[in-house]
């Protein structure tokens, strides 16, 4: 995933502003420049700079001067590793994560949703036959990923409506919705039959089957996945997925009733 556009913080005043700058640094994936970042950022040089430097300063970021390079910082390190194990389902989920992925022998991937944006936190991809773009920690759209459907569908109508806002609805591969419209016709299929696909909506050739995770009093707090290339299964195929991945899905809710997850913003 490349970099985009920063948009500034407005109601958080500095902290708010110095966050973006962090995240920016952050979604690159690989060190980065100043000159790089202003490109990018709605911030003046001297502004970004005070920011790199205070982040630095406090070791969420960390800085190469041979380079001349900004990268994540051991301190941003600890703290996501902390909010891995008490933020997401990851630490709850991880082991029938595993135990699909062995058995089935494809990737499967852990979600849940955040600004109407879906985020992995977890993937295990027992063949290495083909990669998928998918990465724990790695966002992506939510109307175009399967896990991203699977969770929409069972939002409350309130908070689906707001992630609906939330989506751009850009064109990834002729197969993407384009509107709100579309996607609520298959978010209704997808909350009476229980699972979602994605057909090749977001990563031409790759293709999934995914579950909401609902815990026991129905409440959604992630979904899972088995995606596959089109090369090794069609989206018929994937329905001999289902029966394995239902039932990872009921465990891992079951297990997660208790679970406080993050709320939508």
């Amino acid at each position: 995933m490349g970099s985009e556009t920063v948009s500034v913080v407005t109601g958080d005043g500095t902290v708010g502003k110095a966050l973006s700058v962090l995240d920016q640094v952050a979604s690159v994936g690989r060190p980065i420049r100043m000159r790089e970042l202003l490109e990018t950022s709605e911030f003046p040089k001297p502004t970004l700079y005070r920011f790199l430097q205070t982040l630095t300063n406090q070791g969420m970021l960390s800085y190469n001067p041979e380079h001349q390079t900004y990268a994540p910082g051991l301190r941003l390190v600890r703290l996501a590793h902390s909010a891995w194990s008490q933020a997401t389902l990851a630490p709850i989920a991880r082991p029938h994560v595993e135990a699909l992925a062995s058995s089935l022998r494809e990737a499967v991937h852990l979600a849940q949703i955040d600004n109407g944006q879906v985020i992995f936190i977890d993937k295990r991809q027992a063949s290495t036959q083909f990669a998928t773009l998918a990465q724990a920690g790695k966002v992506a759209p939510a109307y175009c990923t399967g896990v991203g459907k699977a969770i929409l569908a069972f939002l409350p109508d309130e908070e689906r409506d707001q992630a609906l806002r939330q989506q751009a609805f850009l064109k990834y591969t002729d197969a993407t919705h384009a509107s709100a419209e579309t996607l609520m016709s298959e978010l209704d299929t997808i909350r009476a039959e229980g699972i979602a696909f994605d057909r090749e909506e977001h990563e031409a050739g790759i293709i999934s089957i995914a579950a909401p995770i609902l815990t026991p009093s129905h409440r959604v707090v992630g979904s899972i996945s088995i995606a596959t290339a089109t090369n090794r299964h069609t989206l018929e195929e994937l329905y001999k997925f289902q029966p394995a991945l239902l039932e990872a899905a009921q465990k891992i809710g079951a297990e997660a009733q208790s679970w406080q997850s993050p709320s939508l913003p």
